[in-house]
C-alpha cells in the first residue's frame, strides 16, 4: 500500500491534525479531535481534508459505540453501524470501488443481512457481511448470481463463524 492512495489519506489526515494543533498545541492525532474542532478549523480551509478526518473521528466514535453494541448483544446496532462505516469509506474515505460497493449495496436490501462493509485498506478487497444463520447459503447464492450477472465476474466467498473470542476482564 505505500505506493497507494493509502499514503495521500494519511497525509490528509496528518494535516488535518495540523490545521487544528495551530489552535490546541495539546492535539497530536485525531483521536484528540472533536467534530466541532472540524468544523471551526478544517472544513473552510480544505473540503478534502475535512472529509477524511470527519470520516476518521466518527470512525473512531463508531467503533466506541460498536464494542458496546456487542458487549449488549445489540447485533442489529451493530450492523447498522458496519453499513454506516462503509458509507464513510465510499464517500468521505473514498477507498471503497464499485465492486465493493455493488456487493454492500446489494445485501443491504435483505432483510437477513444484518450488516456489511468493506474491510481491508480499500480500493479492492472484500466485504465482510453479518448474516443470519439460516438464510446464509441463500444469500451467498443470491449475491453470486448478482454479482455475476451485473459486473461479469465471479466472486470467492469466505464463510467466518463468531467464536468466544476475546473478552474485557473486569
Amino acid at each position: 500500500m505505500a505506493s497507494s492512495a493509502y499514503n495521500e489519506r494519511r497525509s490528509q489526515c496528518e494535516r488535518g491534525v495540523e490545521l487544528i494543533r495551530k489552535h490546541y498545541p495539546e492535539i497530536t492525532s485525531l483521536r484528540d479531535i472533536n467534530h466541532q474542532m472540524l468544523e471551526k478549523y478544517v472544513r473552510d480551509v480544505d473540503r478534502l481534508v475535512y472529509d477524511r478526518c470527519h470520516y476518521v473521528v466518527s470512525e473512531i466514535q463508531r467503533l466506541q459505540d460498536a464494542t458496546e453494541d456487542l458487549m449488549k448483544g445489540d447485533f442489529e446496532q451493530f450492523g447498522k453501524r458496519m453499513f454506516e462505516t462503509h458509507e464513510g469509506l465510499k464517500t468521505k474515505y473514498e477507498v471503497s470501488c464499485p465492486e465493493l460497493d455493488f456487493l454492500v449495496d446489494f445485501v443491504r436490501k435483505l432483510p437477513d443481512v444484518i450488516g456489511a462493509r468493506m474491510m481491508g485498506g480499500g480500493f479492492g478487497g472484500c466485504t465482510i457481511n453479518l448474516i443470519r444463520n439460516e438464510s446464509l447459503e441463500r444469500i451467498v447464492e443470491e449475491t453470486l448470481n448478482a454479482y455475476k450477472t451485473q459486473l461479469g465476474l465471479n466472486m470467492k466467498v469466505y464463510r467466518v463463524e463468531l467464536e468466544d473470542g476475546t473478552r474485557r476482564i473486569n
